[in-house]
């Protein structure tokens, strides 16, 4: 029985050895990837800072990533939050959204915040919660910038 956990415990140290060396993709294209959303949104300055620190991460192409992203299997884990944020909702991909999408998007944003679903709360263990002002600053300007997409 000793034997078998051993070799159990080596597989498994093998395993995640290999692992170090075989990485999961890195989501960077620099800030040009949320230039487009950002110029026809025009965020205030906090606003672009809440979606900055809170955001981009996962809904971009521009994650930055924390030191701990280079170790495995936190990598893979990492990387599945972005591709799964990113399946939702990618300002970067703001520009072929129909004017009915973008609508729908910002509906979901606020949805979302107001109900405390984002940020997830394994993001914020880490990088910390929204403050309620923060809340209220996101989803006012998000309820204003609506309006230039909801249907008269």
């Amino acid at each position: 029985m000793k034997n078998v956990l051993k070799k159990v415990g080596l597989l498994l140290l093998l395993v995640l050895v290999i692992m170090q060396f075989i990485r999961p993709d890195k989501n960077e294209s620099g800030y040009e990837s949320v230039a487009y959303f950002e110029n026809e949104t025009k965020p205030t300055p906090e606003v672009k800072e809440i979606l900055k620190n809170n955001c981009y991460d996962c809904h971009s192409n521009q994650t930055i990533y924390p030191w701990y992203a280079e170790i495995a299997p936190v990598s893979y884990w990492l990387a599945d939050h972005v591709d799964e944020g990113k399946e939702h909702f990618n300002v970067s991909d703001w520009e072929q959204y129909s004017v009915k999408k973008k609508d729908h998007k910002l509906e979901e944003l606020i949805e979302e915040v107001e109900e405390g679903e984002m940020p997830l709360s394994s993001y914020t263990w880490i990088h910390g919660n929204l403050e309620k002002e923060e809340m209220e600053v996101l989803i006012n300007w998000t309820k204003e910038l609506r309006q230039n997409y909801s249907p008269e």
